[in-house]
């Protein structure tokens, strides 16, 4: 069925189209990312079909597990979108979407066979591993297992130094750290935090509220952590991330991971502080070197069909053999 402006439908196609992305490919078993009784929600921008996503603690269900899935993140995937959730059309005369708008109720996939769209600018045949992009979720790359992810940024001249430090006092209950005062510093997302009582490698993954004048950030207010089930009376809590400068080679996206010269293994940059600066974590001091910036990371799922730039494919949890 061939569609036109505002979805009327234009012709008929003598065969149909074959699926769109985050369909099933198979009736083989397929299986749910274990969720806590109060499910997933979508994040911030909401969750796309048909790519990978990653669950974080910016809010906890009642059994302390991550609760919201965004297309965005690092690290392993947390699971693929199926084209199986409630959506909403809320682009102007759009017929469709594949968008779940922030705070609806989503869930993902751990295994099973999908169809999912090439996003990489070159033809994937089968028996690739798909690579998931940190900044939407999508297979922008396939390539052997094991091979490094493709597209990575080299980023020429480049340092990381530590930033001044946080320092301030707060409680913590659950996995929500409230700062009742400031006197150095700002706590942003990445920051590592510690004081009597807090759990070691406790982060800030979201500033939730601002007590500050004029809602300032990264001072007084509440914060989500990666660590749930704390009770911590209110103590004095400190706060670190490093300050990545970037002399030439692009800019590092939301999720990557920086390595080369003498960066700690895990530098993750958080966020974006002017053209040249990100937040990485942890913090730490790297003198000028050439760093790399990997974009992506590879997946379990491998391609069982071929297909080129734009096209749908089919891939699987399941490797044959």
């Amino acid at each position: 069925m061939a569609l036109g402006s505002g979805g009327i439908q234009m012709g008929v196609g003598v065969q149909p189209t074959i699926a769109y992305e985050g369909d099933f490919a198979s009736s083989n078993p397929r299986a749910s990312v274990l969720m806590g009784p109060g499910g997933f929600i979508a994040g911030s921008s909401g969750l796309s079909a048909g790519r990978f996503c990653w669950a974080t603690s910016q809010f906890q269900d009642a059994d302390n597990a991550p609760a919201v899935l965004n297309n965005f993140g690092s690290g392993s995937v947390t699971g693929f979108v199926g084209r199986h959730q409630i959506g909403l059309i809320t682009q102007y005369l759009a017929s469709a979407t594949l968008l779940s708008p922030q705070g609806f109720g989503v869930w993902a996939y751990s295994a099973g066979d999908f169809f999912v769209r090439n996003a990489s600018a070159a033809y994937a045949g089968p028996g690739l591993k798909v690579f998931a992009r940190y900044t939407d979720g999508a297979a922008y790359a396939f390539a052997a297992a094991g091979t490094a992810p493709p597209g990575s940024l080299s980023l020429t001249t480049s340092t990381i130094a530590a930033a001044t430090a946080f320092a301030g006092t707060g409680s913590i209950s659950g996995n929500v750290l409230t700062i009742t005062a400031s006197s150095a510093g700002q706590l942003v997302p990445g920051s590592i935090i510690t004081g009597t009582g807090v759990a070691t490698g406790s982060q800030v993954v979201a500033q939730l509220t601002s007590t500050a004048a004029a809602g300032a950030l990264g001072t007084t207010g509440t914060y989500a952590l990666s660590i749930g089930e704390q009770s911590v009376p209110s103590t004095a809590i400190g706060g670190t991330y490093g300050i990545l400068t970037v002399g030439g080679g692009g800019s590092p996206a939301f999720g990557s991971i920086i390595s080369g010269g003498t960066a700690a293994a895990g530098t993750q940059v958080w966020g974006q502080l002017t053209a040249t600066t990100f937040v990485v974590s942890p913090s730490q001091a790297v003198a000028s070197a050439t760093l790399t910036a990997t974009v992506g990371i590879e997946t379990k799922w491998i391609t069982m069909s071929g297909g080129a730039a734009t096209e749908v494919l089919k891939m699987s949890s399941y490797p044959l053999g």
